[in-house]
């Protein structure tokens, strides 16, 4: 497969990054670390939602994966708290069930995230009874959930029938969790509704797999990202800091770690590349190999460079002063959801 990005693609990133460096979310952030969860910063939320970020994916923008990898990709660089993968992804589901809420979710007057249950312990049920669809148990965890006003539930009933359900987030339960994570929040959503006609919508089968496959895939990218802006620090460290009367970015050791490191980004890049483009297209068992094979081989190389990041940076890296912890938490927390590495191992090989 050939793929690069064109010209367009490399402006988008280039401006989101522009913007996202003078709204540093990192900087942002710290001051209210120890006040509680992270909460999307409402400008930042006006941003993607003002540059048509969050409709992306829908027919009137025209936008593709690759487009928001490149975004989210800058995202996870920035540490931002702003779930612009999981926004864009529910416009596309709301376009695709023709939902009204669609234009309110688009302009940010009501962000939407979607909620499927875990790939590996479900614990998310749903029943139809005749023009009534029943929804049970808990959400696989959402990041931006304490930020929502709407949730798009994806699921599988016991019928087999795959349906959409938008549901406010004042009908459910939202459990705030506690990672390490401190850039982000994360929370699961406990269910236990009764929607009626009109409420819910069936969707075509392997609707489900396609929305795991995407937020996969960019859970993925935002560990990528997080793992490029570590290898931009260290390199940069590694040539401030001296030892022996040399910086040590002179030792044959440090320049080993660093071309490691550079390596496993350009590598883990180009896989998720191949991953965007498969969920452009209509080949579902291409897709589940692209994707599986991107979100393993990119998580264990994100996870690897963070270490070796920590390592070369030693002491300072883990002073809370540091960014370098704050996006080590990011990565290991992303290396675990939405499918942890040994299940989309296991996955890309059965496929």
């Amino acid at each position: 497969m050939d793929f690069a990005l064109s010209d367009e693609q490399v402006a988008l990133a280039e401006t989101e990054r522009a913007w996202l460096t003078k709204h540093d979310p990192l900087l942002t952030r710290r001051p209210t670390i120890d006040d509680g969860p992270a909460t999307v910063p409402g400008p930042a939320l006006d941003h993607v939602a003002g540059s048509g970020l969050v409709g992306l994916l829908t027919s009137e923008a025209g936008g593709t994966h690759a487009d928001l990898l490149v975004l989210c990709e800058e995202h996870g660089r920035a540490g931002s708290a702003v779930p612009l993968a999981e926004l864009a992804i529910a416009c596309r589901l709301l376009e695709q069930i023709a939902h009204p809420l669609l234009e309110a979710a688009a302009t940010g007057e009501l962000p939407t995230l979607p909620a499927v249950g875990s790939v590996e312990s479900p614990a998310l049920h749903a029943c139809i009874a005749g023009s009534d669809l029943h929804l049970h148990g808990t959400t696989a965890p959402v990041t931006g959930l304490l930020d929502a006003a709407r949730i798009l539930v994806v699921v599988s009933a016991t019928d087999g029938t795959e349906v959409v359900a938008p549901v406010a987030v004042e009908d459910v339960t939202i459990r705030t969790l506690d990672t390490l994570d401190v850039t982000r929040s994360w929370a699961v959503a406990d269910i236990d509704v009764t929607l009626g006609a009109g409420a819910w919508t069936p969707v075509p089968a392997g609707t489900l797999a396609r929305v795991r496959d995407e937020l996969a895939t960019y859970r993925a990218v935002d560990a990528l990202g997080a793992a490029s802006r570590l290898l931009d620090l260290t390199v940069e460290y590694a040539g401030q800091r001296t030892q022996f009367g040399r910086e040590i970015g002179s030792f044959q050791a440090v320049k080993h770690h660093c071309a490691n490191m550079a390596l496993s980004v350009e590598a883990s890049r180009a896989a998720l590349w191949a991953a965007a483009v498969a969920l452009d297209g209509n080949d579902s068992r291409e897709r589940t190999r692209a994707v599986s094979a991107a979100a393993a081989f990119a998580g264990e190389g994100a996870s690897t460079t963070a270490q070796t990041a920590l390592q070369v940076h030693g002491g300072i890296g883990f002073t809370w002063e540091h960014d370098v912890h704050l996006l080590i938490r990011r990565i290991k927390l992303d290396e675990l959801l939405d499918g942890s590495v040994s299940y989309h191992r296991r996955r890309s090989i059965g496929a």
